[in-house]
């Protein structure tokens, strides 16, 4: 007889006793099934039961089982019910296993693949990617979800004969795969033509718990804000939620060697662009001086109001005028000192060399109030600053509202290169705000101060704005507002918070250029006078620590 032989009769034998056991151990294992349900049901009423009845319950249970004891044959009949009640119970089968929950990725990719289907297919098509039997698996590469069931990984192909170098065909896209992924975060989204593939990647929230602070940068650098890994080659470190962080920071620099020396930011309303000038502002205040025009007169920058290196902070029609007038002179006027010194072969005085920043909150309100009264625009005297600013040490800082970009003048859209867009925005305000396609697409919601940032021809980056709040606003964080007064410039200690060491401060310069003479105003001879007038008329402070004031024009 061969081995298999011996194999096969092995074989029948063993299931032939196997069948056997299981009929002879059937009712065995019929009560234990059913005893096993018993013992379940009682340690579940066991559990049910409150503490404070359990005592009386558990002498219930042990005097009905002595008086079952004392019965006669009392034992044997509670025995005989309960194997009866076992095998009762223990009858029916076991209950089905419940049906597997359906796989994430099969059910949302297979949405996103329908969804995409009536943009990538095409009816001409012989061998379709989308739209044919297999599904999702024969376009899209590679995906991959968190532990919350959201995508956060995808590459997929699509056909040679779509238009992907078409704006609006990629947005199309963009918002489908979003719309199907989740609205809640923002996607960057990688084209790549050549080979008709397009990578998504779900990117992590920016950090918004970084307050206003001194950044550790270089002279002349800003930071706007900050940012993720993949948009800064450079980390610094910041105070984070009270602990120190290394964080990617948005930098701008400016200077006269600068490539971008004015900045225009364009935002939402309440999303963050009046912060963004308080940013700047107190970042700027150490090494330059500050002219302030707050157009939409709401009182947000009042917290800069007579400090140290401000020359003025102004809401009116009349007093914009003439502080813009004054600087577009003052830019004039270093220009042809630093010419002189440059042909003299002379260092310029300091007056010229110290840098004058310009920055205006929502001035397009001005412009159409100076319309409305037939007095110059407020942007038409900004042209000598932004053209010549760079050579003359004059940066200019201009914050408006998104919808306000059509009444900025062709000018100054011109000549600010470095560019900022806060709130939520559209592919198409996104494009004509930054001058350059966004590959990122916004999220539905986005907090205050949360936007992005491009710096001359580079590619536009993701941007969270410090938290620079007002210090006069009795709404905001206490911890944030005393982060911003111990940045401002102080006079007296005693009526603030107090403030870190200021930096040394600069010598005193020569008075800055005579503002334009108008009619029935103090003559420009009599401005020493008129000066030495108000400060005889300010009352005498005693006891206070003052920080060396520069000289401010008087128009």
């Amino acid at each position: 007889m061969s081995l298999n032989r011996h194999l096969s009769k092995g074989r029948t034998l063993a299931r032939t006793a196997g069948d056997h056991a299981a009929d002879m151990f059937a009712p065995i294992t019929l009560i234990g099934r059913g005893l096993r349900r018993h013992a379940e049901w009682a340690k579940g009423r066991w559990q049910a039961t409150p503490k404070d009845r359990r005592g009386p319950t558990l002498f219930l249970c042990a005097a009905m089982v002595l008086g079952v004891f004392l019965l006669p044959h009392g034992p044997l009949f509670t025995l005989v019910g309960l194997m009866a009640s076992a095998a009762w119970v223990g009858r029916a089968p076991k209950a089905p296993p419940a049906p597997p929950e359906p796989d994430v990725a099969e059910v949302k990719l297979t949405a996103l693949y329908a969804a995409l289907t009536p943009y990538l297919a095409s009816p001409d098509d012989l061998s379709p990617l989308y739209g044919n039997e297999d599904g999702f698996r024969t376009a899209f590469g590679s995906w991959e979800f968190d532990g919350d069931g959201r995508l956060t990984e995808l590459e997929l192909a699509y056909p040679a004969y779509f238009t992907d170098t078409e704006p609006a065909a990629r947005a199309r896209i963009e918002q489908v795969v979003q719309g199907k992924a989740g609205r809640a975060r923002e996607y960057r989204f990688d084209w790549d033509e050549e080979s008709n593939r397009l990578r998504v990647s779900a990117l992590a929230p920016l950090a918004t718990d970084i307050a206003a602070q001194r950044f550790v940068t270089a002279p002349g650098e800003i930071v706007l804000g900050f940012t993720d890994e993949a948009g800064s080659r450079r980390m610094i470190p910041v105070t984070q939620a009270g602990v120190s962080a290394q964080q990617p920071p948005v930098i701008w620099r400016t200077g006269p060697r600068s490539s971008e020396p004015h900045l225009l930011a364009l935002g939402a309303t309440g999303h963050g662009t009046s912060t963004l000038i308080r940013s700047i502002a107190l970042q700027a205040l150490p090494f330059a001086d500050l002219v302030l025009i707050d157009g939409a007169g709401t009182g947000e920058h009042a917290c800069l109001v007579n400090r140290p290196g401000v020359h003025t902070v102004e809401t009116s029609l009349h007093g914009t005028l003439a502080a813009l007038e004054w600087a577009a002179q003052e830019t004039a006027r270093r220009l042809t000192v630093l010419n002189a010194a440059r042909h003299a072969g002379t260092t310029p005085p300091e007056d010229v060399t110290r840098p004058l920043w310009l920055l205006l909150d929502h001035p397009t309100e001005l412009s159409e109030l100076a319309h409305a009264e037939g007095r110059p625009d407020p942007q038409d005297l900004l042209e000598t600053p932004l053209r010549h600013g760079r050579a003359a040490r004059v940066t200019v800082v201009i914050a408006d509202d998104i919808e306000a970009r059509d009444r900025i003048t062709p000018t100054l859209r011109a000549t600010t290169r470095a560019r900022v867009v806060l709130g939520p925005t559209t592919p198409e305000e996104g494009h004509a705000a930054l001058g350059a396609p966004l590959d990122i697409v916004p999220a539905a919601h986005a907090p205050a101060g949360r936007g992005y940032a491009r710096i001359g021809t580079a590619a536009p980056v993701r941007l969270q704005v410090p938290a620079t709040v007002d210090p006069l606003d009795d709404e905001a964080p206490a911890q944030l507002r005393d982060a911003v007064i111990a940045l401002l410039p102080h006079r007296d200690t005693r009526t603030e918070a107090a403030a870190p060491a200021a930096p040394p401060a600069a010598p005193p310069v020569t008075p800055l250029a005579e503002p334009v003479r108008r009619a029935g105003e103090q003559p420009a001879g009599d401005l020493d006078d008129l000066a030495d007038d108000v400060l005889a008329e300010r009352p005498v402070e005693l006891g206070k620590e003052h920080t060396p004031v520069r000289p401010r024009p008087v128009w």
